[in-house]
């Protein structure tokens, strides 16, 4: 039978509303949805294994592929994923994605942010610029710029500075699926600082060559996050998911 033949028949029979009456609310659909929001240099499957954890235990998640073009396409893109959400949100958010959280963030479904060795701007900074007030790790000195001006770590970059704590296996297939990120986005401003509103949890990785663990640690305490160390690189999703994991339960288990 063909697709429109079918839905005719549902349309005739009164069947196409019917999973919303035979199917009884669940604990999951009550609790709040997890949107995930990657950084640069990575896409949504950086998140496989969290994404993984957080689903054995019953919670909707939503992992982001943002377009990497500008601050403004990825807090778009964050926003159709939350808007799409039946309820309440925690959003997540890991390196550059900490600066999308941020301002996304403001939309009224979130009720609480979680930053994963992330940057976490105030209102009117952009990363470039809160790069400069703290401190630097050695891996940014690796990125490299194509003829278009987008961003990128070599494959041998990524296993000794972005995810020095995996197998190099895992690191080269990190490296072949990174999502380039515009040099311009870097620069853009965010409007609005969610944090000072919504409650934060903070992961800070201990052995992050990505975005000093210094660093990490003083934009924490600017935004009064709830903290949590863990030995690992720029990437604790990977190597340690399940403290991850943990870290963004805690987070959605306090919503109320």
């Amino acid at each position: 039978m063909k697709r429109h033949s079918i839905a005719a028949l549902l349309l005739s029979t009164g069947l196409m509303g019917l999973a919303g009456v035979v199917v009884p609310a669940s604990a999951a659909e009550t609790q709040p949805s997890v949107v995930i929001v990657h950084g640069a240099f990575a896409d949504g499957s950086d998140w496989a294994k969290v994404v993984a954890l957080l689903q054995d235990k019953g919670v909707k998640v939503t992992a982001v592929q943002n377009p990497l073009d500008s601050l403004a396409g990825d807090v778009a893109a964050a926003t159709r994923a939350i808007d799409n959400q039946p309820g309440k949100v925690v959003l997540v958010g890991h390196s550059w994605g900490g600066a999308v959280i941020t301002e996304a963030g403001k939309d009224a479904k979130v009720a609480s942010l979680v930053y994963v060795a992330a940057f976490a701007p105030d209102a009117g900074e952009s990363v470039a610029t809160l790069g400069e007030t703290l401190p630097k790790a050695p891996g940014t000195d690796h990125i490299t710029a194509d003829a278009s001006g987008w961003l990128s770590l070599p494959p041998a970059d990524v296993a000794q500075y972005f995810a020095q704590d995996v197998p190099v296996k895992q690191a080269n297939v990190m490296a072949a699926t990174q999502g380039p990120i515009k040099a311009t986005a870097f620069g853009e401003k965010v409007s609005v600082a969610s944090w000072h509103q919504k409650p934060s949890w903070f992961v800070i990785s201990q052995n992050d060559r990505m975005i000093a663990p210094d660093a990490q640690r003083a934009m924490a305490k600017r935004i009064g996050a709830k903290v949590t160390e863990v030995p690992s690189s720029h990437v604790p999703q990977q190597s340690r998911p399940a403290d991850v994991a943990k870290v963004i339960l805690d987070a959605v288990a306090s919503v109320k």
